[in-house]
C-alpha cells in the first residue's frame, strides 16, 4: 500500500515492513524463474488517510521495481480517482519506473474507472486489471465496488479502435453466467445494455 494507515490496517505492518518481507519472495521467485508483478493499493487514495501523496506512491513503486518486479500495477483500491489526479499521479511515478512498466488497477466505486484508464491510456499505459461483470471489491473500503468490469473496459477499447482479440459477446455471457451462479447482479452497463437489447 501507498498508505500506512491501509497497511496497517490490511496487513498489520508498516510500508517498509511490508516491503522487506517481499524480498525474501522476490528471491526465491528469481532462483525459480517465476515472473512476479508488483502491485500498489491505496494509489489515489484511502480509506483512512484520505488523500495520498503521488511522491509516497512513486517511492513504494520503486521499491517494487527495483527489488525485480517486471511490472508494477498501481491501484485505486477504493475508487476515488480522477481523470486529472490520474495522469498527474503517472507522471510523477514514471520518474521513477519507466511507463511501459506500469499498470493500472481502477475500481469503479465513483464511476471514474473508464476516464481513468483513458486518462492512463494518454499517459502511455497500456496494460489494466478488470474483472468479469464487474466483481470483486475491497473489504476494508466502506461503498467499494469492485474492479472496472472487463465488458465495459473492451466495449471502451473497441470504440478508440485498439484491438484486444477478446470477443465482446463471450465475454458478455460470461459474465452474466458467473453473475447467475453467484446470485449477484452484473456490474457491466455494457452487459445490462445489451440484455435489454435482446
Amino acid at each position: 500500500a501507498a498508505s500506512e494507515a491501509f497497511s496497517q490496517k490490511n496487513i498489520n505492518c508498516s510500508i517498509d515492513e511490508s516491503l522487506a518481507r517481499f524480498a525474501p519472495l522476490m528471491e526465491a521467485a528469481r532462483e525459480n524463474g517465476i515472473r512476479v508483478r508488483g502491485y500498489v493499493s491505496c494509489v489515489l487514495g484511502c480509506p483512512y488517510e484520505g488523500e495520498v501523496d503521488p511522491a509516497q506512491v512513486a517511492r513504494v513503486a520503486r521499491e517494487l521495481f527495483a527489488m525485480g518486479c517486471y511490472e508494477v500495477s498501481l491501484g485505486d483500491t477504493i475508487g476515488t480517482g480522477t481523470p486529472g489526479k490520474t495522469r498527474q499521479l503517472i507522471e510523477i511515478v514514471s520518474r521513477a519506473v519507466p511507463r511501459d512498466k506500469l499498470a493500472g488497477h481502477f475500481h469503479d466505486t465513483y464511476g471514474q474507472a473508464l476516464a481513468n484508464i483513458y486518462a492512463s491510456l494518454l499517459e502511455g499505459i497500456c496494460v489494466f486489471d478488470s474483472s468479469v461483470a464487474g466483481l470483486g471489491g475491497c473489504p476494508y473500503a466502506k461503498g467499494a465496488s469492485g474492479n472496472v468490469a472487463s465488458e465495459d473496459v473492451l466495449y471502451m477499447l473497441d470504440g478508440l479502435g485498439i484491438d484486444t482479440g477478446i470477443d465482446l459477446e463471450a465475454l458478455i455471457a460470461a459474465g452474466q453466467r458467473i453473475s447467475d451462479v453467484l446470485g449477484r447482479p452484473n456490474g457491466s452497463r455494457v452487459a445490462k445494455a445489451r440484455q435489454h437489447l435482446d
